[in-house]
Formats: structure tokens, C-alpha cells, sequence
């Protein structure tokens, strides 16, 4: 069933602490990086979470597994469909292929090689459509109806925001294990699952804290959306190098969460996503895809102050095509 639809009731810090649970041992328990060339650049502390290195080299895999995980018997076998333009794919994938799902993804034709051949190499079925004149939604609706399997959003669904918010558990976790509580923490925004999740756990944690989604600005539907206080669609025209954060609109559950608990939206522009991929190689020395740096775009860019404050900066993933990543270095 699709849970834009039935505005499932939120998740709380309890239910992200059960999901911890179950990840305990499956997921990665990522570094937070701190103490980096980048706190002598800009002036304050900043803590990376670094996620790009979780499995399947995104923080999907934690939401997908901790859906799946809680199937019974009966849909696991009759299985999954999911709908995604690469990291909710194959976190999807991995998280089927341990848990004996069989696992059918909607992906757009034009996602990147290195996701489209992931997600295959996983053992989901790869069913592509134009994301420009289909609708992914009503693709994997029928998929599900055809063969009574059970549909796996990528960020409105409960169990999925719940699993999500781990990565921000654990980084404030690890926060504390170095003495720090952040002032202000910048997640990557698109449907708001990891943001939402990150929500949650934040203002649990350290109720004082800031908490910024950061969007691509030619995909800024959030922002537009708490302005509105409604959905709000990206224009059909929109194009960016972030593919990982095109989902429009932001779902229900997840907008229900965020306006009542983030400080704001930040954007940045491609070339400042280009720029912040090629600081976190040289200074960080992780590979992080366009998506996933957004967030530390902002903070280089200046959407923040960040002098004199520590910030918890969420690096979401690192599935980048190779041309894609050796052009941002370039530039």
C-alpha cells in the first residue's frame, strides 16, 4: 500500500531506538570525523558523520532493513517493490537479498551506471521508466497489485524514518564519547526520511540544538513547502547533479515531522556541491557523491554561521559515477 496515502501516526526517539536494535550488527557503525583541516578553514568544530561509508555506501540501507526485517513470513515471500533513483534501491537490495526477500526496484533509466549495476548485482529486479513523462509511483503500485507484494517507500513510512534516524543516534552518540553536543546539525533533504529521523533524535538529545535540511536549489521543494505550510511539487523542468535528492514532493509523514521540529531549509547551487565533493577528498579523504554532500556545501558555503559553534554535518552517501566525480575535482 502506499503510505503517502494512509499518513501513517510518526515515529518517536523510542521507535528509533528499537530500530537500533534491530541494525545492531548489520548495519555499519560509521566514524564520526572530527578534529579535520576543515575546523582551521572555517573557524569552528565540525563532525562528519560519515555514512558514504555505510553498506552499500549510503544511509538507505538502515531504513530498508529495518522495513523489511519486520515482515512476516507470508509477504516475505510474496515480496517487495520499491521505488528509487539509486541509494533507497539498493539499501532495498542488500537488506532483501539477507533477509531471502525477493526484491523488485522502479528505478529512472538515467540514474547513475554505478547504481543501476549495484542494485542488479544485489539480486533486485531493475524495471526502469523516464522520470521525466512516467509516474514511479503508479509503476510500482501496479508491480505490487500483480503480485500481492509489499511496496517499500523510501522515506514516508515510519519504520523506514525510524531506521534512518539511527545514523543521527549514532552520531550523537559518538558526539558525546568526544565531550561535544552540536549546535546545529545539516542533514541532506529530498522525500525527508533521514531528515526527519534526524529530527527526532536531535531534539531528544540536545533539545537546544539547530536542525537544518539542506536541498539542491533547483530541487527545494521542502523549503517551498514550510513556506506554503502545503506539498509543494519541484517544477517538471528542474535539473541538478544530485540525483540522490530529486523525490517530490516531500511526503506527508516526513513534512508533519519537519516543520515541527527544524530550524530550516538551506540550498546550494551544483557548483557548490562540485566544491564540497573536492574538499572532502582532499581534506577528508572520502568519496562523496552530490547528494550527499549538500550539507557540507552549506556550511562552506556560508548558509550557516559556523565560526565558534560545533556542527554535526550528516554526509549521506557516496555512490558517484566516476566522470561525475573526476569533473567536480576538476572544477
Amino acid at each position: 500500500m502506499d503510505a503517502r496515502q494512509e499518513s501513517p501516526p510518526p515515529p518517536g526517539f523510542a521507535e528509533v531506538e528499537a530500530a537500533a536494535g534491530r541494525l545492531a550488527g548489520v548495519a555499519r557503525r560509521t566514524p564520526l570525523l572530527a578534529d579535520t583541516p576543515l575546523d582551521e578553514a572555517l573557524g569552528g568544530r565540525l563532525l562528519f558523520k560519515a555514512e558514504c561509508l555505510q553498506r552499500n555506501g549510503a544511509f538507505k540501507f538502515r531504513g530498508a532493513y529495518n522495513r523489511l526485517v519486520q515482515l512476516d513470513a507470508a509477504a516475505r515471500r510474496a515480496g517487495v517493490v520499491a521505488f528509487s533513483s539509486g541509494n533507497h534501491a539498493q539499501g532495498v537490495a542488500a537488506a532483501a537479498r539477507m533477509l531471502g526477500i525477493p526484491a523488485t526496484i522502479v528505478m529512472p533509466a538515467d540514474a547513475p551506471a554505478i547504481k543501476l549495476a549495484n542494485t542488479r548485482a544485489l539480486g533486485a529486479d531493475v524495471v526502469t521508466y523516464d522520470r521525466h513523462a512516467e509516474d514511479r509511483e503508479a509503476i510500482a503500485r501496479r508491480l505490487c497489485g500483480e503480485r500481492g507484494a509489499t511496496l517499500v517507500p523510501a522515506y514516508d513510512d515510519p519504520h523506514i524514518v525510524a531506521g534512518q534516524g539511527t545514523a543521527a543516534l549514532e552520531m550523537m552518540r559518538q558526539a558525546a564519547e568526544l565531550g561535544l553536543v552540536p549546535d546545529q546539525v545539516l542533514v541532506p533533504t529530498s522525500g525527508g526520511g533521514l531528515t526527519a529521523g534526524t529530527a527526532i533524535v536531535v531534539k531528544a538529545l540536545a533539545p537546544g540544538a539547530d536542525v537544518y535540511g539542506v536541498e539542491p536549489e533547483a530541487f527545494d521543494d521542502t523549503r517551498r513547502s514550510l513556506a506554503a505550510g502545503k506539498l509543494v511539487k519541484n517544477p517538471p523542468e528542474a535539473r541538478s547533479i544530485c540525483d540522490a535528492l530529486q523525490s517530490s514532493p516531500p511526503g506527508k509523514l516526513t513534512f508533519a515531522i519537519n516543520r515541527e521540529r527544524l530550524a530550516g531549509i538551506l540550498t546550494v547551487s551544483d557548483a557548490e556541491v562540485e566544491a564540497a565533493m573536492a574538499r572532502a577528498f582532499r581534506d577528508l579523504k572520502l568519496v562523496v557523491e552530490p547528494g550527499g554532500a549538500v550539507a557540507l556545501a552549506a556550511a562552506l558555503a556560508g548558509r550557516v554561521p559556523v565560526a565558534g559553534r560545533t556542527t554535526a554535518i550528516i554526509l549521506s552517501g557516496g555512490n558517484v559515477d566516476p566522470a561525475v566525480f573526476a569533473a567536480a575535482l576538476s572544477r
